[in-house]
């Protein structure tokens, strides 16, 4: 391999926030990656550092190339120039979406168990979460379409977000799956955020289907949020896009963003995600082959050492989500004492909502010697 992912930075006391922990514990909690992000992105930075004037910024000709360059190659999927919309992150890019697009008092619906941040996003502005849970036969999730229909019937309900690939669960949904959503969606008048900040994140051999794809529909009825941050591992930059094909809600969403101010790049997130799309290619086919052998390595581990425990299969995310309901404990407690008890710093499922209150969420993003090391731990506590 060209790329060395066992080695990785040492960033204890570096002001990271999953790394500010005790010198005696692995934080395996949040999702950001402890690997070398690529190296003509950190030359990309280095550049543009040594220009010396870091005054604002814009985006440009080249920044839109880059998106249309990455997602035709890698998804066959063309977007338009005039459809991309710069966004701080995908993050504020949700929270502005939501105060633009819905009313206070209104609901947003999820799918659970999804991202956690999102109901910060609607019960912050003083929307309702409404939550459709997924399905789960002890192997696989799915989607619950007479109570999903149901939800949306409600003509309080003006938004759905939809996680795509699902964060925590590593589901990447079918195309029929999405068509379908989006035939829901588009009937009873909600429109759809979709978070695709995962897409590139996928078992080698797989990939996403990203909404706007879809079908008319689907991509006449969407907000579609992308990022090379979590990809690359650069997400300190907070560089992002919206792509929105209908001209009528694109111009919702670019006044929102920019009421909110969080429409204006820094100075090194046009070149990073530049580089990152236009040159990373091969240091992230690299990467998904040492996730997933960490990933293939952590679930046999627990099937084999720890049987209490159950790994849920997953193609996407580098993060592990595990059922410990044969332990007794809930996850939150879980989480709880293993930290307390080996170190271990892990999510507890039940931020995650309804559904999720018997996982756990294990970050596999890093060197296979720390993965290796939290197994270790977890076998002791649970056994």
């Amino acid at each position: 391999m060209k790329y060395d992912f066992d080695v990785i930075p040492d960033r204890r006391k570096t002001n990271s926030i999953k790394w500010d922990v005790l010198d005696s514990e692995i934080p395996l909690w949040v999702a950001d990656m402890d690997f070398d992000t690529a190296p003509e992105i950190k030359e990309s930075i280095l550049q543009r550092a040594q220009l010396g004037a870091l005054g604002y910024a814009q985006t440009n000709a080249q920044w839109e190339d880059a998106y249309i360059y990455w997602w035709k190659t890698r998804y066959d999927f063309e977007i338009r120039r005039e459809w991309l919309v710069f966004a701080t992150g995908v993050v504020p890019a949700v929270s502005s979406s939501v105060r633009k697009l819905t009313t206070a008092g209104e609901n947003v619906l999820l799918l659970t168990p999804t991202y956690n941040i999102f109901f910060n996003s609607i019960v912050n502005n003083g929307r309702n979460p409404v939550q459709c849970q997924l399905k789960y036969d002890g192997r696989n999730y799915e989607i619950d379409f007479d109570d999903l229909e149901s939800k949306l019937k409600d003509r309080q309900t003006t938004m759905m977000i939809l996680c795509n690939p699902q964060n925590p669960v590593g589901k990447i949904w079918p195309r029929e799956t999405l068509a379908r959503i989006g035939e829901l969606c588009s009937r009873h008048n909600v429109v759809v955020f979709s978070d695709e900040i995962h897409c590139d994140l996928t078992e080698p051999g797989k990939h996403y289907v990203p909404f706007a794809s879809v079908n008319e529909t689907c991509r006449n009825n969407c907000i579609m949020a992308v990022a090379p941050t979590k990809t690359f591992n650069i997400a300190g930059l907070s560089t992002a896009a919206v792509v929105v094909p209908n001209e009528n809600l694109r111009h919702k969403v670019w006044r929102g963003l920019n009421t909110d101010e969080c429409g204006e790049p820094n100075a090194f997130a046009v070149q990073a995600a530049v580089s990152a799309y236009t040159g990373c290619a091969p240091w992230l086919d690299e990467l998904l082959e040492y996730v997933w052998k960490n990933r293939r390595y952590a679930e046999e581990f627990i099937q084999q050492e720890i049987p209490k425990l159950k790994a849920v299969a997953s193609d996407a995310t580098y993060l592990m989500w595990v059922d410990v309901s044969a332990t007794g404990m809930s996850g939150n407690e879980f989480a709880e004492k293993l930290r307390k008890k080996t170190g271990l710093y892990i999510n507890a499922g039940n931020h995650y909502g309804a559904g999720g209150e018997n996982f756990v969420r294990i970050n596999l993003a890093t060197s296979k010697a720390l993965v290796q090391d939290a197994l270790a731990r977890l076998k002791s506590f649970v056994n």
